[in-house]
């Protein structure tokens, strides 16, 4: 698959090819094509070659990548075929990347196999944020299995009421309970006390 560019300014001459291969695999049981190498020609002569790394998809689907670059800030999906050529001085990126190669219909690409991991960084810190929340709901819920009531621990006595003792009286009295000379009422004395067990 060529890319040229024909009579734009400085870019006359240069075209971008991508070798682009099929296979089948028998435990996905469909084809799958994958870009096998990109050469950079200028004036039909090559400049540089790369070999492409994980860029791959079902051979019915297009592939999609945010950025395919030659640069580590980008994940260098492009690498240079070998340590002597005229690769190293050439930085390439890709932005916004799709390619299909085959079983294109009507000029569109088809459904995008995209690059993202399914384990991103964003993706491992909000699992890990998650484990860190469910230990502490968990921790939570053991110490209010586990507490004990205040009930257990906290018991209050009281002393069984008693009448004080009083002066014998005559047998008039006793008749008349309620009749008295104010010097010695009845006392309803109740001592209450309570201990706490920590």
């Amino acid at each position: 698959l060529s890319l040229k560019f024909g009579d734009i300014g400085n870019l006359k001459g240069l075209v971008i090819r991508f070798l682009l291969t099929t296979s089948y695999y028998q435990l996905s049981v469909q084809n799958w094509f994958s870009l096998h190498r990109l050469q950079l020609l200028y004036n039909h002569s090559i400049q540089a070659t790369f070999n492409a790394t994980r860029i791959y998809a079902p051979a019915s689907y297009s592939y999609h990548c945010e950025h395919v670059s030659s640069l580590q800030r980008y994940d260098a999906l492009l690498i240079p075929s070998s340590a002597n050529d005229l690769s190293k001085l050439w930085e390439v990126t890709f932005t916004d990347f799709q390619i299909q190669g085959f079983n294109i219909q009507e000029g569109h690409f088809a459904y995008a196999k995209d690059c993202a991991s399914f384990f991103s960084p964003a993706i491992l810190m909000g699992l890990v944020m998650s484990l860190i929340l469910l230990l502490v709901l968990a921790y939570a819920l053991h110490m209010l299995i586990h507490l004990k009531s205040l009930d257990r621990h906290y018991e209050c006595k009281a002393s069984p009421a008693y009448f004080a003792q009083m002066k014998d009286n005559d047998m008039g009295d006793e008749k008349e309970p309620l009749r008295s000379g104010g010097n010695e009422p009845y006392e309803l004395r109740n001592q209450q006390f309570c201990k706490i067990y920590i």
